[in-house]
């Protein structure tokens, strides 16, 4: 139930993000207020989320799940630049998640 509580949190804060895109700056009132309803379901999730574990964990694993989906829908999306930099970045981003998630 976790990573399902995890993943859709960042599906719904990446979605926020893409209409705070389509938004223009608030200007535009159905992305703007589609902003705040994904930010509200997103922060909702991620708290049910939080129950079952770390505030650290959980905070950085749907920040990093949210960076890498907000990535890849800037990218095909919006066809904004990417390089080989920006994918090792988001390597690396993959890298910590799996990190935080070990046992030690």
């Amino acid at each position: 139930m976790y990573s399902l509580l995890v993943l859709i949190a960042a599906v719904a804060f990446t979605v926020g993000g893409i209409y705070m895109k389509l938004s223009a700056g608030l200007t535009e009132l159905v992305p703007s207020l589609l902003v705040y309803i994904c930010f509200a379901v997103g922060a909702s999730l991620q708290a049910l989320a939080m129950r079952q574990s770390d505030l650290g964990v959980t905070y950085l694993v749907v920040l990093g799940l949210e960076s890498v989906l907000a990535f890849f829908f800037s990218t095909f999306l919006f066809q904004e630049a990417s390089s080989m930099s920006k994918y090792c970045g988001v390597s690396l981003l993959v890298a910590g998640m799996i990190l935080l998630h070990l046992k030690n």
